[in-house]
């Protein structure tokens, strides 16, 4: 029998479209919802504000106003604590679950061996999410129901924009925390991340590190976070698709124990449309629909 929904997520997502778009660019935020169901709740033993010490808060304000501009922004409701959008479908841990898991599942991943596969084990700061084992009903559920629909979503998304401009720039928004580029040897305010050169075009990637350097900030590349399953999946440069991944440092916007918004995060709302709108701009110059179809 096909599971059924239980009305957790109503909606699962949103996609905020311009009245019409007239860039090639989506923005993607995964990891910024914040509806936590009942039973979720009920089921680990963490409380509310343990859970979403994975969350990349308030990514999705962030960049609100890219809709403005003429791109479309994808956002999920359910939360990265609940299902992992940024990992293979079926990365899941086999110490998680009662039952079988399917023989095709990824058992066997660097993420599902530190606990974060596509159904996490833990939480950002290690802490276990789960009173008891889950059954395999229940992941396979929030599999179906909810990573499919949502990369269908995005997939189309990503499509029709290559079809229409020629070209596709998907721009996967993330969070971190401070904590993990505070190192002398990586500190960092903005971490780039396109699979090491392999998921975009570099001269997307020269464009925003040079716009966000023009405004004083901190920028790395590929370290510590190089992309994910979206910016691998996703980036398709040959085909005209390209993917990157952007880290901003949580310090720079919130309160981090809290998760709380700090008085900075209209400036950083704003810096963020500047930038997109300069390179939106610029990288029309290098990428033309007769380029591409010659490609």
């Amino acid at each position: 029998m096909r599971p059924v929904l239980t009305g957790e997520f109503d909606p699962p997502f949103i996609v905020a479209e311009p009245t019409q778009q007239t860039v090639p660019f989506v923005f993607n935020v995964p990891h910024a919802g914040a509806v936590y169901p009942a039973a979720f709740l009920e089921a680990s033993r963490l409380d509310a504000l343990a859970l979403r010490r994975s969350e990349d808060a308030f990514v999705d304000e962030l960049f609100a106003d890219v809709t403005a501009m003429g791109a479309p922004l994808m956002t999920a409701c359910f939360p990265r604590a609940y299902l992992d959008l940024n990992r293979e479908p079926y990365e899941l841990d086999s110490r998680m679950f009662d039952g079988r898991l399917p023989a095709f599942s990824n058992t066997r991943s660097m993420r599902v061996a530190g606990g974060l596969g596509t159904i996490p084990r833990i939480v950002a700061d290690g802490q276990e999410i789960y009173r008891s084992r889950l059954s395999v009903d229940e992941a396979l559920r929030r599999i179906d129901w909810l990573y499919k629909p949502y990369h269908r979503a995005l997939r189309q998304l990503v499509h029709r924009t290559s079809q229409t401009f020629g070209h596709a720039f998907l721009i996967d928004c993330h969070s971190m925390p401070s904590g993990s580029v505070s190192r002398d040897d990586c500190k960092a305010d903005i971490v780039l991340g396109d699979r090491y050169g392999t998921s975009s075009a570099g001269i997307l990637v020269d464009l925003v590190e040079g716009a966000f350097r023009s405004l004083g900030y901190r920028v790395v590349r590929n370290k510590p976070y190089a992309g994910g399953f979206i910016t691998e999946h996703y980036g398709e440069p040959s085909l005209g698709r390209h993917a990157l991944q952007i880290e901003i440092n949580r310090a720079l916007y919130m309160n981090e124990r809290a998760l709380e918004k700090k008085p900075d995060f209209s400036t950083l709302s704003h810096d963020l449309t500047l930038v997109f709108a300069g390179v939106m701009q610029e990288i029309d110059g290098y990428f033309t629909p007769r380029q591409i179809a010659a490609e």
